[in-house]
């Protein structure tokens, strides 16, 4: 049974999509069969793998949530080797509207997902950055929750209220729920500020903090504009090879877990 991951962060601009994208792509490379699929109505994750979002009519994560398309013929089969997606574009934000006096809403993405989770190693879900009821049908979903954060001033503002959302769909809709760990993005290792970020992270907060830091790199922000992953965009960068040692702690971590 496929393990799923959200990547959640109600901070805009903190490298989720980055991560969906170029983390999926990692785990694949490393031969494990792999389904993202795109919560975030800004449908970056979707063009990221090369997709037109705005081509998109049907079969999208809206009319998944929305009971009018079956989870199977949402799914976009090999966008890369290993990696298959269900799309989204910009109509998915009025589901949260549609939904409204839905019957066990949050639970939509869940039961979905029971027809696909024997067919794939991991599922990843790019939520939105904002905890709204796609996001809560996410964490509904899944095992547990990754964390990007950006190496920045501001990095610590609002993460305790996403742990406390957490926290709340533990105990009152996913008891299985946990935190996969906190991932550094955007690290610019000319600057005493992101260092002096990471020590600030690490001394106050009590979750498991990955190993691997995202740097800042150019060709990683231009690899989603051709529509490809970093690692197959660039795959000697130092963005790429910051995934591949994310998917490797991320592998190992599930290992040991499974081991004790």
């Amino acid at each position: 049974m496929g393990k799923v991951i959200a990547i959640a962060n109600q901070k805009g601009g903190v490298g989720k999509t980055t991560t969906s994208i170029n983390l999926s792509a990692a785990l694949a490379e490393k031969g494990k069969k792999v389904l993202v699929i795109d919560i975030d109505p800004q449908g970056n994750t979707t063009s990221g793998y090369g997709l037109d979002k705005d081509q998109l009519v049907n079969n999208t994560v809206y009319q998944l949530v929305l009971g009018a398309s079956p989870i199977k013929d949402c799914i976009v089969s090999d966008v890369i080797k290993g990696v298959s997606i269900i799309p989204s574009n910009v109509h998915l934000a009025a589901a949260e509207i549609e939904l409204i006096g839905e019957e066990k809403k949050e639970y939509i993405l869940r039961d979905a997902l029971d027809f696909v989770r024997d067919d794939y190693d991991y599922i990843v879900l790019d939520c939105p950055p904002s905890l709204n009821v796609l996001t809560v049908n996410a964490m509904a979903a899944s095992d547990s929750v990754l964390v990007p954060i950006q190496c920045e001033y501001y990095a610590l503002e609002g993460l305790s209220q996403l742990i406390y959302t957490v926290n709340l769909v533990k105990n009152r809709l996913n008891p299985k729920l946990a935190m996969e760990g906190v991932v550094f993005t955007m690290y610019d290792s000319r600057t005493n500020l992101s260092a002096q970020v990471v020590e600030n992270v690490k001394n106050n907060l009590n979750q498991h903090i990955f190993k691997t830091i995202i740097p800042r790199n150019i060709r990683l922000a231009e690899a989603p504009s051709f529509g490809e992953p970093i690692i197959t965009y660039d795959p000697r960068s130092t963005g790429a090879e910051s995934y591949r040692a994310l998917a490797k702690e991320i592998i190992e971590k599930e290992q040991s877990g499974h081991q004790n």
